[in-house]
């Protein structure tokens, strides 16, 4: 593995990376130090804050353009939009990802690469010094785990989009490398993978019997529910890959239901609108184990330096604009308006950025039901706001348009006859008339609009234009009923999936006002009736629904060997390029240029 000398390293972490708990609420603050060496990594204000350094590199690899894009594009779920990144040399980085002509000098795939690696050397020093550091027992078990846990997650973010990655990064395995390194331990590939799983559940193994019970109430410092959630998860990716065994599905099973059978000791309930757990200002709920912290309207806290700015090293919420359809450009509903009622961009709204958009698949299967399931609802925009004054419009006040969740609802609001009167003010944009999902597209009135992701909406961050800095969520309750489920089926008793599915079926079925009656009418209508409904694919649609736009879509469908079927039958942008191979990302051009061998491609994964 070809490594930084320790001195640029520690130059990278004095630049902004070490984050101090400070105050009661607990929240990551930024506090740089400019003067390092290992020895700092022995005292207890070095090792705390390398560990803090572990939180905060976690910025790379949720929120930001690039991560977000290996994560969604190119899936059943999401292809790129109608603006996609221009990356280095004026290839269109997003575009290559969702049409599968990607190489290995796509720029989307060096950040996750380059920025965990150097994590996870940061993570074998804390733990090889920690053991040195006088503190309490107590504090040493904490940091241990918290390290391990990011040691784990880093790996496991790597594996899911790479395959086999090196352990030993030039001193041995999960030894800290303080000297520049230019072999790449990746050989042979099997042999290392099961290196790789191995860490990673015995990381979090550690994690989930050494982290606190609970985590705090408005931090995201880390405890047992997510260290369950995610060695849950581990052992279910495992279970799939070449390094399997035979206990794979029932240990994912058995961690998954430890923590649905004892959430009030591990601090953790689902919301009971699934509405709110995106919510912003309820960012902190007992359905989120585990979010990458960050904190609204502070982008210096937040390590932003250009909030305007987008994509490359930036560490914001990109995901915040990226799934933004072209809503300042949506006209008043009179044939001759020029009138657009949210010309001016708003901060509830963000940027309309256009980086990836629904799939017809998404819009029209997974989410086929929009008024039995809230969840429809509950992930996108579909009432927007004027923003300005005119045209019959009072900014703030009336309504701009609508998303119609079908044809012919919105037929039966803008009237029947396209020649008869309107029967609302605004405009009511029809699916038909969606980018991309309808394609009867109107060029003048609608054009590049689609239903948008409301998760990451931020109305606290200072501009329309700015990155979002919300907390961006990586582990839910939710998903841990979802893996128990999944393995169920592989541990083949399916049975006890069906109850753990129609919990959330359930919590789907609920919006506020509705009577209890009308609730059950509605569960009754998506709650999964029989054990011969319980599918692989029918547990990934429902993964869709609960989960869809949450940065996992990619490696969700790839680790279950199940990326090619899906983008072959739900993804037209996709589905002509993509082949066996992409299942795995390629080894990154810069971290094969980088290794003295002149035989660099027996390195590369197939087909790149």
């Amino acid at each position: 593995m070809h490594m930084k000398p320790i001195y640029q390293f520690l130059t990278i972490m004095a630049g902004g990376l070490l984050l101090t708990v400070t105050g009661c609420n607990k929240k990551l603050e930024e506090r740089p130090y400019t003067v390092f060496s290992p020895e700092y990594f022995k005292t207890p204000a070095g090792l705390q804050n390398a560990v803090n350094a572990l939180y905060s590199g976690m910025r790379f690899n949720y929120g930001p353009e690039g991560a977000v894009a290996i994560a969604v594009c190119g899936t059943d779920e999401y292809t790129y939009g109608e603006q996609p990144r221009n990356g280095a040399g004026g290839t269109q980085d997003f575009l290559t990802l969702g049409n599968y002509t990607l190489d290995f000098a796509n720029g989307a795939i060096l950040t996750p690469w380059n920025r965990s690696y150097s994590n996870i050397n940061l993570a074998n020093a804390i733990l090889q010094y920690a053991p040195e550091v006088p503190v309490s027992e107590d504090q040493r078990r904490v940091i241990q785990g918290e390290a391990r846990f990011l040691r784990a997650a880093y790996y496991l973010l790597l594996v899911q989009q790479f395959g086999a990655v090196p352990v030993d990064l030039g001193n041995g395995d999960l030894v800290f490398n303080e000297t520049a390194f230019q072999g790449f331990n990746r050989l042979p590939v099997a042999d290392v993978l099961v290196k790789d799983y191995n860490v990673i559940i015995d990381d979090l193994t550690f994690a989930s019997e050494n982290l606190p019970d609970k985590r705090p109430t408005n931090a995201f410092k880390l405890s047992k529910s997510a260290a369950l959630h995610m060695l849950s998860k581990a052992y279910l990716c495992r279970a799939y890959s070449t390094a399997k065994q035979p206990s794979d599905f029932t240990n994912a099973y058995n961690t998954a239901m430890e923590l649905i059978n004892n959430q009030a000791f591990y601090g953790v309930a689902l919301q009971q609108n699934y509405a709110d757990v995106h919510r912003p200002g309820n960012d902190y709920n007992a359905e989120i184990l585990y979010a990458v912290e960050r904190i609204p309207g502070n982008n210096n806290a937040n390590e932003v330096g250009n909030p305007n700015g987008i994509g490359g090293g930036l560490k914001g919420i990109d995901a915040n604009n990226d799934f933004v359809g072209d809503y300042t450009s949506v006209r008043a509903p009179e044939a001759s308006s020029t009138t657009q009622p949210i010309s001016a961009r708003t901060v509830q709204y963000g940027r309309p950025i256009r980086r990836f958009c629904p799939t017809p698949w998404l819009y029209n299967v997974a989410f086929a039901d929009k008024t039995n399931d809230s969840r429809y609802d509950g992930t996108f925009r579909t009432v927007y706001i004027a923003s300005v004054t005119g045209g019959g419009f009072t900014a703030n006040v009336d309504t701009a348009f609508i998303m119609a969740k079908t044809n012919r609802i919105a037929d039966s609001l803008n009237g029947i006859s396209p020649a008869g009167p309107k029967l609302k003010p605004y405009r009511v944009i029809a699916p038909r008339e969606f980018y991309l999902i309808g394609g009867s597209i109107d060029p003048v009135v609608t054009r590049n609009m689609y239903p948008s992701l409301s998760k990451y909406e931020d109305p606290n961050k200072l501009a329309a234009n700015d990155q979002g800095g919300r907390p961006f969520v990586v582990s839910k309750l939710s998903e841990v009923y979802l893996i128990a489920a999944e393995a169920a089926l592989g541990d083949n008793h399916p049975a006890d999936a069906v109850g753990l599915i129609n919990v959330l079926k359930q919590r789907a079925a609920y919006r506020p006002g509705l009577s209890e009656s009308e609730v059950t009418a509605r569960y009754n209508a998506i709650r999964v009736n029989d054990v011969s409904q319980i599918t692989l694919d029918f547990i990934l649609d429902e993964r869709t629904r609960e989960l869809c736009g949450e940065s996992m879509r990619w490696p969700d469908l790839a680790v279950r060997g199940k990326l090619i079927d899906r983008v072959k039958a739900y993804n037209p942008d996709g589905a002509a390029g993509i082949k066996e191979f992409h299942v795995l990302r390629p080894i990154p051009k810069g971290q094969l240029d980088a290794v003295a061998d002149m035989n660099k491609m027996q390195y590369q994964n197939p087909g790149y």
